[in-house]
């Protein structure tokens, strides 16, 4: 694969033009609705960046094999283990996938768990058999049997069996079955951590890494064109987070987003230059970059009939220095590519939402931007006027996320007038330092709304916890030559997160409002469990989760 010369997005190959000699993009043929199958081909073919996709999702029980010969094709099968009561461990109950095996095998499976005594059942622990060291009945199909702990069965639970078992397959061209979900409720979590754990991007690589073939044990059609939709949609959003930002520029994610125009009732705006003028806070951080200026583009999913408008604001920094506020450490910019997180995120969502034919209207707004050390950059103690008229003093260029977002949100407050107003951001250090990198910061002033999205992220995999405004903290945001100061007072305020938070309150008018501050879980520092090292595309499997109870 040719490496790009340089930042030019006309310079890539594009969707299924051939790179190093092998086509960078293959539309498959996908085991699910017609209309499901329909939209992932569309899905692959707008896809330039990743070599790597998704892995296609089968249903296989006896009555979808005409021969009779279940395990046709297979070459790895998975089978659940749970801890019995006389303190040892047996096959969980699988919808008779043990029972065919040990036919078509002619083995029996409890004499094989008896060689790893070791085994408790645990969530996530593995016992792998590989058949030809066993000495078993010769066969051309089935070589290993991955016997799999889930504990309790619970969605968390089968979310660590589905890793681990990804975990085992990642990288070969192994066809797996896995019968490893013993509820349709679980299925979900299962087949998705599963998929997402298989995750790769390479984009100089000359040969595409292989992913394995996926099959599912039952009559769970419905459940895998469901659990497609997170897999495709967090696949983009990935995606588009680990390409580098000499390539993903705003105007290079604004190319990305118009390709979704082409989906039924999607449509997609690009703003910029003298477009841009009244988005102060979108222009202030953005003219840093006289090369790869400010976008604000506006996807929105519009279904007829929708009763209940949702507005989702996504930060899109594609590159973030700090600006004249430089970060410090430096080693810190190696992430900062990332910065763009929750641009791609909103914008996964709206691609879901349209693919799951929702009947609410999503509307994902992408601040997208680049945060430089230049001439033409912002300085502290600027003061720059947002959409609406708001006025604000800039202290640290490099809290310049909530300045981007702020006009994202008054336009959205404004002009769209929603229902429901979202914003997902990479925004501060101090939500990640309070929660770590498994849990997003959610700042809600309707308990009972924060309580759903709570709820939802401990089923959906994408978990939040809800912080206080703290209304305290107000007077840190005073400014005597503009309406706010954009930051606190370091010396008399901690709670970085919770006074970002409270500054971009100011910009949503009385819209039933949830922030999501995204600085932990999303960036994953090292592959660990179903995210890789890099982007995780958090946020993506929560909103849509949440859209589809609307």
């Amino acid at each position: 694969m040719v490496a790009a010369k340089n930042s030019r997005s006309e310079d890539l190959p594009a969707p299924g033009q051939v790179r190093g000699g092998q086509r960078v993009i293959k539309v498959a043929q996908v085991a699910v609705p017609r209309a499901v199958a329909q939209f992932l081909r569309f899905f692959v073919s707008v896809c330039t960046m990743s070599a790597v996709r998704p892995p296609k999702l089968h249903q296989r029980n006896k009555s979808t094999i005409k021969s009779g010969d279940i395990f046709r094709g297979i070459t790895v099968v998975a089978l659940p283990l749970r801890a019995d009561e006389g303190g040892g461990v047996s096959i969980a109950p699988n919808n008779g996938l043990d029972q065919a095996l040990s036919h078509q095998l002619q083995i029996s499976l409890p004499d094989l768990l008896a060689r790893s005594p070791q085994l408790t059942g645990k969530a996530g622990e593995i016992f792998d058999f590989p058949l030809e060291q066993a000495k078993l009945k010769e066969t051309k199909k089935v070589k290993r049997i991955i016997f799999v702990g889930i504990g309790s069965g619970s969605i968390s639970d089968m979310r660590k069996a589905g890793v681990a078992i990804g975990r085992r397959v990642k990288g070969s061209d192994d066809s797996l079955l896995t019968g490893c979900a013993p509820t349709r409720e679980t299925v979900l979590a299962h087949v998705v951590s599963l998929s997402l754990s298989l995750y790769s991007w390479n984009l100089y690589s000359k040969k595409a890494a292989s992913v394995p073939e996926l099959h599912v044990w039952g009559n769970v059609a419905k459940e895998l064109a469901r659990a497609q939709v997170d897999i495709e949609s967090v696949w983009l959003a990935r995606d588009l987070v680990h390409t580098p930002a000499n390539i993903a520029t705003p105007a290079w994610l604004a190319s990305q987003a118009k390709k979704y125009s082409r989906v039924p009732n999607v449509s997609v705006k690009v703003r910029a230059g003298k477009e841009l003028k009244e988005f102060g806070g979108l222009t202030a951080v953005g003219n840093s970059s006289q090369q790869h200026p400010p976008r604000f583009i506006e996807v929105s999913y519009s279904p007829r009939g929708a009763k209940k408008h949702v507005a989702l604001v996504g930060k899109g920094i594609t590159f973030d220095t700090g600006g004249l506020s430089l970060k410090r450490p430096y080693d810190v910019m190696m992430t900062m590519k990332t910065d763009m997180a929750g641009a791609a995120s909103v914008l996964a969502t709206v691609v879901a939402a349209a693919q799951l034919k929702l009947p609410v209207k999503v509307s994902a707004l992408m601040m997208c931007a680049e945060n430089l050390v230049s001439e033409t950059a912002q300085r502290p103690s600027d003061v720059i006027t947002h959409y609406g008229g708001t006025t604000v003093e800039v202290i640290d260029t490099d809290a310049e996320g909530r300045l981007v977002l702020a006009d994202g949100l008054a336009y959205a407050d404004l002009k769209l007038k929603p229902d429901y107003l979202i914003d997902v951001a990479t925004l501060t250090g101090a939500a990640k330092l309070g929660l770590g990198l498994h849990h997003a910061a959610l700042y809600c002033r309707d308990a009972q709304l924060a309580k759903t999205f709570v709820a939802l992220g401990d089923t959906s995999g994408d978990r939040s916890w809800h912080m206080p405004l703290v209304d305290d903290y107000q007077s840190g945001l005073e400014s005597f030559v503009a309406d706010f100061n954009h930051t606190a007072d370091k010396e008399n305020f901690s709670g970085g997160s919770i006074t970002a938070a409270l500054f971009l309150e100011k910009f949503v008018g009385k819209r039933k409002w949830v922030h999501l501050d995204i600085a932990g879980p999303a960036r994953s520092e090292r592959d660990e469990g179903e995210n890789p090292k890099g982007g995780t595309g958090f946020s993506v499997r929560l909103l849509t989760h949440w859209l589809e109870t609307l």
